[in-house]
C-alpha cells in the first residue's frame, strides 16, 4: 500500500478566488479595450439571438423579414436585461441572453392544431407569436415569484458545494480545448496580451472572411441546402430583409393570447431557466473573482431574471431569458470579468437591433464559427464547476458516490430524452394532456436540471448530519448572507445607493 504524501507535498491550498484574472468585477481595463472587449461579448451572443429565430420563425410560417424583426427584438431585450441584471439583480458580469430551455414547449405552441390549422403563413406566425408571449407572460410569475419573495434563498440553504459541482459543470460540459489563446498568449503589443484578450474577435473576422470568399468563389453552388444555409454568408437573407432603422417596442405582433396548457408547460422551462441561471451565476462569481452571491443577491438575481422573461413575453422576443454560458466562459477565456464591459456590450445589443443593416451584417457569420468557439468556452465553465471540488473531501465515499451518480444521470437522461425524441417525433412523456408532456419533456431535457434535482436529494438525505466538512460547509456557509463576508458589499452593493430603501438580508 502506498504511503500517504506528505503535508508539504500538496501545495494547493483551496482558494476562495481564481488566480490569473487580470480585472475583477468592479476593476476595469482602459475605455478603448473595455470597448474592444464588449463588442467581443456582443459578437459571441449574436449566436444564439440568430440560430433560435432562424429555427422557429420558418416553423411557424414566418418569412425572412419575421425572422430578422424577431432577431433585432431578442438583441434588443438581450441588452435591456443585460443592463437591469449588472445594474440591479446580481450586478455579476453576465450577459442575460435567450435559451434554448424555452424550444420544447415553443415548439409544442407551434404543432398546436388550433394554430396548425391556420391556412395563412403570415397569419399562423403572428397567432403563434402571440400564443408564446401570452405564455411566456404568465410564466415569469414563477421567477419573479421565487426571486423577490427571497423563497430561492431560502431553497439555497440545501445546497454545498458538493450538490453545486455537477451543477455547474453541466451547465456548460463542452470539450476541454482552449486552442490558440493558449499557445499565442505570449504575443503582446504593450503589454496588452492581444491574441489571448481577443481570440474570439480575431478568428471569427479570419474564418468569417474565408467563408465569404468561398462563397463569393461559388465554393458552395451546387453544394446541400442545409450546407449552403450554414456555411454561406450571403443564405441568412438578414442584411437584406432588414430595415435601416426599427425600434421594437411592446406587443408590436399583437395583444397576447392566453392559454392554460401552454402556460403550464412553459412554467417547465422557466424553472430550469431558473436552475441553469442559479448554476452560471456560481460559475461567473467565480470567473469575475468576486465572492459567491449570498442568498439574497442570488434571489434577487432571480427576480429580475423573471422581469427579464415578462420583458421577453411583452415584446415578443420568441423565446425566454437565461445567463448566457457561453459569455461566462469567455470572461476566463479573456481573463476579463468586469462588469463594465458587460455593460458596454449591452449598449451594443441595443444599438446594433435599432440600426438593422448593421446589426444584420454582424449576425450573418455562419453558424459553424460559432460551434466551434462553443466548444471551448462552455467546457471552460465545466472546468469551473470542477474547482468547487477543492472546498470538499473528495477521498470520502459518500461525495463520490453523489458526485458520480448526479453527473452520470445528467448526462444519461436527458440523452436519452432527447434520442427518443429524435425517432419518435415526440419525447417520452405522451400523455393526452399537453402541458403535462410539455412540462416533464423540459425538465428532463435540462442536464443542470436532473444534476441538481439528484445531487441535492442526496447531498441533503445520504448521512448529512456527520458530513458538514466534507460536503465544504463550513467555507459554503460564511457566504449565504450578505455580511458573511467584507467583500460582498464592495460586489453586490446596489447603485444609486439603493440599499438604503432596499437593505441586504
Amino acid at each position: 500500500m502506498a504511503a500517504d504524501p506528505k503535508p508539504e507535498e500538496i501545495s494547493h491550498p483551496p482558494m476562495d478566488q481564481l488566480q490569473g484574472l487580470e480585472y475583477c468585477i468592479d476593476s476595469n481595463p482602459s475605455w478603448g479595450e473595455s470597448i474592444a472587449l464588449g463588442f467581443q461579448h456582443y459578437i459571441l451572443a449574436l449566436g444564439t439571438a440568430v440560430m433560435i429565430p432562424s429555427f422557429l420563425v420558418p416553423l411557424m410560417g414566418g418569412n425572412h423579414g419575421d425572422k430578422v424583426r424577431v432577431v433585432q427584438t431578442l438583441l434588443f431585450v438581450e441588452g435591456i436585461n443585460t443592463l437591469l441584471q449588472t445594474l440591479f439583480g446580481t450586478r455579476l458580469p453576465t450577459v442575460i441572453g435567450g435559451s434554448y430551455a424555452f424550444m420544447v414547449p415553443i415548439v409544442s405552441i407551434i404543432h398546436d392544431p388550433s394554430l396548425t390549422s391556420i391556412p395563412d403563413d403570415h397569419l399562423r406566425f403572428l397567432s403563434t407569436m402571440r400564443a408564446v408571449q401570452g405564455a411566456l407572460i404568465v410564466s415569469s410569475s414563477i421567477q419573479i415569484i421565487l426571486g423577490y419573495s427571497q423563497l430561492w434563498a431560502i431553497c439555497s440553504r440545501f445546497f454545498s458545494p458538493i450538490g453545486m459541482v455537477p451543477v455547474i459543470a453541466l451547465v456548460g460540459f463542452g470539450l476541454f480545448d482552449r486552442g490558440f489563446p493558449v499557445y499565442l498568449k505570449g504575443f503582446q503589443t504593450k503589454q496588452l496580451p492581444i491574441l489571448e484578450r481577443f481570440a474570439l474577435l480575431i478568428s471569427i473576422t479570419v474564418i468569417w472572411a474565408y467563408a465569404h470568399l468561398l462563397t463569393a468563389s461559388g465554393a458552395y453552388k451546387h453544394r446541400p441546402e442545409i450546407t449552403q444555409m450554414n456555411c454561406r454568408t450571403d443564405k441568412a437573407y438578414l442584411i437584406s430583409s432588414a430595415p435601416w432603422i426599427k425600434i421594437p417596442y411592446p406587443l408590436q405582433w399583437g395583444a397576447p393570447t392566453f392559454d392554460a396548457g401552454h402556460c403550464f408547460g412553459m412554467m417547465a422551462a422557466v424553472f430550469v431557466s431558473l436552475i441553469e441561471s442559479t448554476g452560471a451565476y456560481k460559475a461567473a462569481s467565480r470567473l469575475a473573482s468576486a465572492t459567491p452571491p449570498p442568498a439574497h443577491v442570488l434571489s434577487r438575481g432571480i427576480g429580475w431574471q423573471g422581469i427579464g422573461i415578462l420583458l421577453d413575453g411583452l415584446f415578443g422576443t420568441l423565446t425566454g431569458s437565461t445567463v448566457s454560458v457561453e459569455n461566462i466562459g469567455l470572461l476566463g477565456s479573456t481573463r476579463v470579468g468586469s462588469r463594465r464591459v458587460i455593460q458596454i456590450s449591452a449598449g451594443f445589443m441595443i444599438f446594433f437591433s435599432i440600426l438593422g443593416k448593421f446589426g444584420a451584417l454582424f449576425a450573418s457569420i455562419p453558424f459553424p464559427i460559432f460551434g466551434a468557439v462553443y466548444c471551448v468556452l462552455f467546457g471552460l465553465v465545466a472546468s469551473v464547476g470542477l474547482s468547487f471540488l477543492q472546498f470538499t473531501n473528495m477521498n470520502s465515499m459518500r461525495n463520490l458516490f453523489i458526485t458520480g451518480v448526479a453527473f452520470f444521470l445528467g448526462l444519461s437522461v436527458p440523452e436519452y430524452f432527447r434520442e427518443y425524441t429524435s425517432k419518435a417525433y415526440h419525447g417520452p412523456a405522451h400523455t393526452r394532456a399537453g402541458w403535462f408532456n410539455d412540462y416533464l419533456n423540459t425538465i428532463f431535457f435540462s442536464s443542470p436540471t436532473v444534476a441538481l434535482i439528484v445531487a441535492v436529494f442526496l447531498d441533503n438525505t445520504l448521512d448529512y448530519k456527520d458530513s458538514a466538512r466534507d460536503r465544504g460547509m463550513p467555507w459554503w456557509v460564511k457566504f449565504r448572507t450578505f455580511k458573511g463576508d467584507s467583500r460582498n458589499e464592495e460586489f453586490y452593493t446596489l447603485p444609486f445607493n439603493l440599499n438604503r430603501f432596499f437593505p441586504p438580508s
